[in-house]
């Protein structure tokens, strides 16, 4: 009779049981590829980038590569970065192509002595050392290093970061705003806009970066300028 009663049961215990929770995607918790479209602020189109998140044990291998450009001015960057599993930066190099300007150089980090060795490949090609901080992290790695701060309800505090030479960055909320991504007739979104602002040395200037409300915080839009002009990569879904 119990076993009866149970079978009889069974579909509705089944459909009454909560459903289980999906587990989260995307970077701190998988691998993960961003792919965005390249744009000015009137929405013209310049080109595309990438984002990839890939697990090495329990470090990380950050990239980002930029194609883009105007007629006459070719973007085309590729930043890759290595870090241990608290994403302090283990290595940092980059190639870029700004119109006829180009640069190669590659940073790596020494953390048990906190010095940085740069070296450059180009006809000045050179080497040298410098001071760092403990748990330094490069400009890649601290967008990274900001999804999970913002994950975790938290704004990253001041401190430099790695870009050739260390450079001070200073992250601010600036609250909840509303976009829209891609084309006119998409649906708006609302996200949590921080506004970097990164001293180089003679001048500052701003990095807009507006996340997604989900557990990845994922970078919706990142907002920076450029030579030729102000520019957005805007997530393709």
């Amino acid at each position: 009779m119990r076993t009866l009663l149970i079978l009889a049961l069974s579909p509705l215990l089944i459909h009454a049981a909560p459903a289980s929770n999906p587990a989260p995607t995307g970077f701190p918790f998988a691998d993960e590829d961003l792919n965005y479209a390249v744009t000015f602020p009137s929405g013209i189109s310049l080109g595309e980038a990438h984002m990839h998140a890939k697990h090495a044990g329990a470090n990380w291998n950050l990239s980002l590569t930029i194609d883009a450009g105007v007629p006459g001015y070719a973007v085309k960057d590729t930043y890759v970065s290595g870090t241990t599993a608290d994403l302090c930066s283990t290595s940092f190099e980059r190639t870029t192509s700004h119109g006829s300007h180009t640069a190669h150089e590659k940073e790596t980090i020494d953390r048990d002595r906190s010095v940085a060795t740069r070296t450059t490949v180009s006809k000045d090609a050179g080497k040298s050392d410098f001071p760092v901080p403990a748990c330094v992290k490069d400009a890649l790695a601290y967008v990274y290093y900001a999804r999970r701060e913002m994950g975790q309800g938290r704004v990253p505090g001041p401190q430099q970061i790695l870009f050739g030479k260390l450079i001070s960055i200073r992250a601010d909320y600036g609250g909840a705003e509303t976009i829209t991504l891609n084309n006119k007739n998409a649906v708006p979104v609302v996200t949590d806009k921080l506004t970097c602002t990164i001293n180089a040395g003679s001048s500052d200037f701003k990095i807009d970066v507006f996340f997604a409300r989900d557990a990845a915080r994922t970078p919706l839009r990142i907002s920076a300028p450029l030579a030729m002009g102000k520019f957005s990569m805007e997530l393709l879904r």
